[in-house]
């Protein structure tokens, strides 16, 4: 089973860019037609939130248009950047009641939890206990079955100080119920525009590069939060036979191209 993970797309309405710089909609449009050119093509592919820029309007129109070319099928949670009214209307494999947008995948060899953890108004996440309590419910379903958990916000510290004050609050409730259980291969998120791997509450954490502007490398707490073009990237998480998940990066753009030796 190939699972490609996509994040903080950053869509702003049509002929607009994000900071008046990053034109986001054609970063996306390049990632759409990576995706569907791999392959294998992925069985799966999640948006691990942030999917627009405000929300303002016109951001969720132009995020549809941008996914309707997307061949596999798609499975979406929200960032902080995200609204959960518009998310529903535009992905109809969400819940239609509750507050909360987490749910499941069955289908395919690794069940996939998609948990919510967006707090209205707010840049940082927060896993209380109602979602702490559905996220127990859902491990507690299968706990044979390898099982990747996909969320917005890391509850790891990354390092980059700007970045873990705005990180997920409860993440130590998580870490419990993770820590419990030998069936989580990982937990994949966003938020932090960077790839970062680490060994979290038994298993391996990682959050994967936006399809747009990176988040710039610094790990002196006293410097400037500042972004940068870096390259955008898939995520491409493998389960291979042995019972093993690994995780590539594929990155976007002119220049990347697979060459042959000579």
């Amino acid at each position: 089973m190939l699972i490609a993970q996509i994040t903080d797309l950053h869509v702003t309405a049509r002929g607009t860019r994000a900071f008046d710089k990053v034109d986001t909609n054609a970063h996306l449009a390049a990632a759409v037609a990576h995706l569907n050119a791999l392959d294998p093509r992925p069985d799966l592919v999640l948006l691990t939130g942030d999917l627009v820029n405000g929300p303002k309007p016109g951001e969720y129109e132009m995020l549809a248009d941008l996914l309707a070319p997307l061949e596999p099928p798609v499975r979406a949670i929200p960032g902080n950047h995200d609204d959960r009214a518009s998310l529903r209307a535009l992905f109809p494999t969400l819940p239609r009641e509750g507050e909360f947008l987490h749910h499941t995948v069955e289908e395919g060899a690794v069940r996939v939890i998609l948990l919510d953890t967006h707090v209205p108004g707010a840049v940082h996440g927060e896993l209380c206990a109602e979602r702490l309590g559905w996220l127990a419910a859902r491990l507690a379903e299968a706990p044979e079955r390898p099982t990747l958990i996909a969320m917005h916000h890391p509850p790891f510290a990354s390092g980059m100080d700007g970045l873990d004050r705005i990180g997920c609050r409860g993440a130590e409730g998580m870490a419990d119920l993770v820590a419990a259980r030998g069936n989580v291969l990982g937990v994949v998120c966003g938020h932090v525009h960077r790839p970062i791997t680490t060994r979290w509450a038994g298993t391996v954490a990682f959050s994967a590069p936006s399809t747009a502007h990176q988040f710039a490398l610094t790990l002196n707490p006293e410097a400037p939060f500042r972004w940068t073009t870096e390259p955008p990237a898939v995520a491409l998480h493998q389960w291979l036979p042995g019972g093993t998940l690994a995780t590539h990066l594929s990155y976007i753009g002119a220049g990347y191209e697979p060459q042959p030796y000579r």
